[in-house]
């Protein structure tokens, strides 16, 4: 496992001793090179502005769990501009929108709602 970086100052010799003592490898990106980690630090912003600044949590297992439920969202549910605000792997067929009623689907608790047509 590793994870990706950049040169920051807060990421001392300690730190990649203790990513190291864990089994992660520190990977640092290119000196001057602020896009080589766009997508990731796109993400970063996104969960944090969508979901760990609005939830409080208590411990690595919660952790885990939120974000992989997140993820999910995010990659399959979550309209994305580039897209033209259609999610990038939808995981279930166009819904028929000659139904007028629409149907919500809470996720992470209520804390985000996903709409679609009902069928």
């Amino acid at each position: 496992m590793c994870l990706v970086r950049d040169r920051a100052g807060q990421f001392t010799a300690a730190f990649d001793a203790v990513l190291a003592g864990a089994g992660i490898e520190a990977v640092k990106i290119p000196p001057r090179s602020p896009r080589a980690n766009a997508y990731a630090e796109r993400f970063v912003r996104t969960v944090r502005s969508e979901v760990t600044d609005r939830i409080l949590i208590f411990g690595q297992h919660q952790l885990r769990t939120v974000l992989e439920e997140y993820a999910h969202h995010y990659n399959g549910r979550r309209p994305h501009r580039g897209q033209r605000l259609r999610p990038p792997r939808p995981d279930h067929p166009i819904a028929d929108l000659s139904h007028k009623q629409i149907k919500r689907r809470p996720t992470l608790g209520g804390l985000i709602n996903e709409y679609e047509r009902a069928a």
